[in-house]
């Protein structure tokens, strides 16, 4: 008898419920240049995390999984699983529930 393996199941981050979401540590996400770009490209619709090579290849892997961490862990970014790969949003909704206006004063570019 042939004992197959479990399906490997995509890894469910955890990400902030909107209610806990600090503005501290959003501003801190977003006061990195190159975290800030990434959220501005994701701005534009979501996007495979795969897909995020394409924006700073001069960037180790491993720098930019940091990067998305801190913007998850902060409530900026979700970050679903799809298949093999990770899908990341913006959390456009719950940023503005908890700090009107302060995503578009962000996004804006000066």
């Amino acid at each position: 008898m042939d004992i197959e393996d479990p399906p490997i199941e995509a890894l469910d981050l955890p990400h902030p419920a909107r209610d806990d979401i600090a503005l501290t540590q959003v501003l801190f996400a977003l006061s990195d240049p190159v975290r800030l770009e990434l959220v501005r490209e994701i701005a534009a619709g979501p996007k495979e995390m795969a897909a995020c090579d394409a924006l700073r290849p001069d960037i180790p892997k491993s720098t930019r999984s940091h990067m998305v961490k801190v913007l998850r862990e902060a409530g900026v970014l979700r970050s679903e699983p799809l298949g093999r790969c990770r899908l990341l949003q913006l959390r456009r909704a719950d940023l503005e529930a908890r700090f009107p206006g302060l995503l578009d004063a962000v996004l804006t570019r000066s």
